[in-house]
């Protein structure tokens, strides 16, 4: 009887022994020190078990109402890393990039998987022109994010040591405004009707939603549109694309993948449903070329 009562107190002692090791180890979370060598740079441990990198902008001299800006009142870039329930990792980060470096680093970020979630203005009256690249992902594997944040910052990085001054425009001919163009096969691409207003030929594609009840679309500003300007030959594009949640990320990769621009992702309007992203873009080559790539986009969507 005594052997058993000690054989059963051993077991016990044992389980409440493991019980703890196993919490601590499932508390460790991220190995920053893996993440550091991942993104190339020193990452912190927040006290709730996020780990952040960071990297100040001080590389360009950026003035705002006509103040020199000190980094630190909001020209840094960052990303953070969280464990989730699935056993994966949860990465979101915001980027500075001046408008140069806005398409390489969009680019690299997509080549890693990473999402692109936002692309918007923080100051107004800034020289040169700043805008923060949201990004986002999710994965098994916190080095695989971070070498993709890592990619991001060297191609800004690659795009400053080759020009140290952001530059003021992309790279392209500047096309001649006409107002003529091979409407038909521009339409028949798009398979769309146009509108030719003034020298701009225009292409608008409503969608729907519901606010207050009450269901609305494109005359209230719900619509994917683009408006060309140039010649048969040789035109650029301007447009938005109105895209719910789960249509962002495919639009945006199909526009990159047809080299036209993205300028900005952000919401118009709060409160509709389902909810919607809108992106603006910016093309230069043929109207056809643009045209497909457009067409590529619309495709992704639903």
């Amino acid at each position: 009887m005594k052997t058993q009562l000690l054989k059963a107190v051993s077991f016990t002692c044992a389980v409440l022994v493991a019980i703890p090791l196993t919490l601590v180890d499932a508390a460790e979370g991220l190995d920053s020190d893996a993440i550091s060598r991942a993104a190339g740079t020193s990452a912190t441990v927040q006290d709730d078990g996020v780990v952040r990198i960071a990297w100040s902008r001080d590389d360009v001299p950026v003035t705002v109402d006509g103040i020199l800006l000190p980094t630190q009142a909001g020209l840094g870039s960052w990303a953070a890393f969280k464990d989730v329930a699935d056993g994966g990792v949860m990465l979101m980060g915001d980027t500075v990039v001046f408008e140069d470096e806005i398409t390489p680093a969009m680019d690299a970020a997509i080549a890693h998987n990473l999402d692109i979630t936002g692309l918007h203005n923080h100051f107004i009256f800034d020289r040169p022109a700043v805008y923060f690249m949201h990004i986002g992902g999710h994965g098994q594997d916190a080095e695989q994010l971070a070498v993709g944040v890592k990619a991001m910052w060297d191609a800004i990085t690659a795009v400053r040591q080759a020009n140290p001054e952001p530059g003021n425009r992309f790279p392209g001919e500047v096309p001649e405004i006409t107002g003529r163009y091979n409407v038909d096969a521009i339409e028949t691409i798009l398979e769309s009707e146009s509108a030719l207003n003034g020298q701009v030929l225009r292409f608008t594609f409503g969608r729907t939603a519901t606010m207050h009840g009450t269901e609305f679309g494109a005359s209230m500003g719900l619509s994917t549109w683009a408006a060309f300007a140039g010649n048969a030959d040789h035109a650029v594009v301007a447009g938005d694309f109105a895209m719910t949640t789960d249509e962002v990320q495919p639009v945006l990769r199909a526009l990159r993948e047809a080299g036209i621009h993205v300028v900005t992702l952000h919401n118009h309007m709060t409160g509709e449903t389902p909810a919607y992203y809108f992106l603006h873009y910016w093309g230069n080559n043929s109207p056809e070329v643009l045209a497909r790539g457009i067409r590529a986009a619309l495709d992704t969507q639903d």
